[in-house]
């Protein structure tokens, strides 16, 4: 393809969505990325997806091609604290929202990505470098373009892995999400249409990184009962179907998003804490405010202005800052155990459920990053 406009480095969810967004607003864009390794077990990633992500993906036609048990709407969300009557209760319904949120299989959303994007008008698919005006560099948070660049990514590391797994209950999910605060630990469990139809969870499990070891190599039936004492019979009883995996959590920023002919997006600019699902919504964001600026840019503008690129930056700053303090601020609250601070957090957790308009304006915040 001749004449680009934009090159975008990265194999992932962002960007071969930014790949087709910019296409659809008449574009000319390279995807460039190397074919990817065969994995070496399942990926068990489960996304929890924000209405404006959900819109997006709907209106560059990759939502509904989803398979059906792929993607699952969250219309509850129950979260407990770690003292008794510690709890707050959210509802689509008080929303007045069609869904709190909906988990996506990442392997599906990916390959119904990889599909759309090799038939996509205006988008070419390139394993080596293809000049163009701009640079978009999506290649996640352990980026080897970012460092070329000599960006600094300024990384926090919690300590903490993450525990990944799919959990079968002899109960219907009902569509309800369910996480426990825990002092040192976030358990959260995702409904879920995979393994089975209207019985699985995703399993996200923060935790301290030794202890997370632990749980990857431990027998199926010890994880499964400490899970279900753990959760007392909330989502029914759990049982195992899938391997495990376990990722370690940080805190992240790059010190710079953007520069003559280059922009960061996703992963590769910021990472936050998993513990509110909000990090490929940030992404998605940034895909949709790179999209507007990029297409409603003065027509004697290149692509890769950097004035015009720091448009982007400005309109993405105060989101991206609000969510990383939020994320990091809830797991320093519960997370730790200072004297005093156990009933602090769970008086707060009761406070807010009995504050209908703050619950909503909180609820609010999460909808749209």
């Amino acid at each position: 393809m001749s004449n680009l406009d934009v090159r975008i480095l990265g194999t992932g969810i962002v960007s071969r969505t930014l790949a087709l967004a910019l296409a659809r607003r008449g574009l000319r864009v390279a995807l460039q990325a190397r074919s990817a390794a065969v994995p070496s077990q399942p990926d068990l990633r489960a996304y929890a997806l924000n209405p404006a992500s959900v819109a997006l993906l709907t209106d560059l036609k990759v939502w509904d091609a989803l398979p059906a048990d792929a993607r699952t709407e969250v219309h509850d969300m129950r979260v407990a604290g770690d003292a008794p009557g510690a709890q707050l209760a959210l509802s689509a319904w008080q929303q007045a929202v069609p869904a709190l949120a909906w988990i996506v299989d990442a392997a599906a959303l990916e390959a119904t990505l990889d599909a759309a994007s090799r038939f996509a008008p205006n988008v070419e698919l390139q394993e080596e470098p293809a000049p163009a005006p701009l640079t978009v560099v999506a290649e996640g948070k352990a980026s080897a373009a970012r460092e070329q660049l000599g960006v600094r990514f300024e990384r926090h590391a919690y300590g903490h892995s993450a525990l990944a797994a799919r959990l079968v209950s002899d109960r219907p999910h009902a569509g309800v999400a369910h996480q426990w605060f825990r002092s040192p630990d976030v358990l959260a469990l995702l409904p879920f249409d995979r393994p089975e139809v209207g019985h699985s969870f995703g399993l996200v499990w923060s935790q301290p990184e030794e202890q997370a070891r632990n749980w990857l190599t431990a027998e199926p039936e010890a994880l499964e009962a400490v899970l279900n004492a753990m959760t007392g019979g909330a989502a029914g009883t759990l049982r195992l179907a899938s391997d495990r995996a376990v990722w370690p959590l940080a805190l992240g920023h790059a010190s710079d998003v953007c520069g003559p002919g280059w922009v960061l997006v996703g992963d590769a600019a910021h990472v936050v804490h998993p513990l509110a699902g909000q990090g490929l919504n940030l992404g998605l964001a940034d895909v949709m405010a790179l999209t507007d600026v990029l297409a409603s840019r003065e027509s004697w503008r290149s692509t890769g202005d950097h004035d015009l690129l720091k448009r982007y930056a400005r309109r993405r700053r105060a989101a991206t800052w609000a969510m990383a303090r939020t994320t990091d601020g809830l797991w320093q609250l519960f997370a730790q155990n200072p004297p005093g601070l156990r009933e602090l957090r769970n008086a707060g957790l009761s406070l807010v459920e009995h504050l209908p308009p703050l619950k909503r304006w909180l609820v609010g915040r999460a909808l749209d990053v």
